[in-house]
């Protein structure tokens, strides 16, 4: 039988569908997810349920190529460990990640470090560290709102972006409404920013479509999930009272480069098949 012989149309396309199941020791094509100018991607929270690597190759077999990465992803698993690993970090395996990125293909635009009022300097500046040793400039942090203060003396210092996260909680001392963001803000440098939860940000009945237009050069990435009005639980995209479509065409319109991370939450079957759900909600809003 005589061999085919394959045009390179072929090759390109062979490897395009072979891409997600590749070992991440080899270098992969960059993942697009850019929908209409707008940057699509996930908190590596969405998939919670499995280990770092697990998670890269379950954002490559989606096709999501923007990651926020979720702290519980590289730090110890026990409690007990994790305050020593913030204070010694392992520089060397924070490098071995960074590099598992590129390799998939995957680009590492920001990680989840929540400061809090009871960590030390020495913590929360370690904290800017490993963002740059991730190869980003770029930190989400659920945080205390009185810990913006020390926060910006170190964000400042290594010109690390924090954006602070918000709950739907109105607690004092947490982010959840937008004078929370504001009180925070006021008087510090450009470093302490925004991350806007859109579905917590429903949930606690305000509006997060104005606030993106009215806060968009301070938002850091967006995280993308519905929810109902007065407290309302995580539902599947489209069912709940998020305005997910305003906003990614109010990304699109106004060209805001602000990542919409998906941030998968509500009780599913299979995490990679209801995160691939929402990210064909979102291209679809998009379309």
């Amino acid at each position: 039988m005589m061999a085919r012989m394959y045009s390179r149309r072929d090759l390109i396309r062979a490897t395009a569908v072979a891409a997600p199941f590749l070992s991440l020791g080899h270098a992969a094509p960059k993942v697009n997810s850019v929908v209409n100018g707008v940057m699509l991607g996930a908190q590596s929270y969405s998939f919670r349920d499995r280990g770092f690597d697990e998670m890269l190759q379950a954002m490559s077999q989606i096709g999501l190529g923007y990651c926020e990465l979720f702290s519980g992803h590289i730090e110890p698993k026990d409690n007990k460990d994790k305050e020593a690993w913030r204070k010694s970090p392992p520089w060397d395996e924070l490098a071995k990640f960074r590099k598992k990125f590129d390799e998939a293909g995957i680009n590492l635009y920001a990680v989840n470090i929540s400061f809090r009022d009871a960590w030390s300097d020495l913590e929360i500046e370690n904290g800017m560290k490993i963002a740059k040793a991730l190869g980003t400039n770029k930190i989400t942090a659920s945080s205390n709102v009185s810990t913006a203060v020390r926060i910006d003396r170190f964000a400042s210092k290594h010109k690390v972006f924090v954006g602070m996260h918000n709950h739907s909680n109105l607690r004092p001392n947490e982010f959840a409404r937008p004078e929370d963001f504001e009180e925070a803000m006021r008087g510090k440098s450009k470093y302490i920013a925004i991350n806007l939860d859109i579905g917590h940000f429903t949930a606690a009945n305000f509006d997060a479509v104005d606030y993106l237009n009215k806060n968009h050069s301070r938002i850091v990435t967006l995280h993308i999930k519905d929810r109902g009005k007065n407290q309302g639980a995580n539902v599947e995209f489209g069912k709940g009272q998020t305005p997910i479509k305003e906003v990614l065409q109010t990304l699109k319109t106004k060209k805001y480069k602000i990542p919409a991370n998906i941030e998968y939450e509500y009780k599913g079957a299979d995490t990679v098949a209801e995160v691939k759900k929402c990210f064909e909600y979102c291209k679809a809003a998009l379309a």
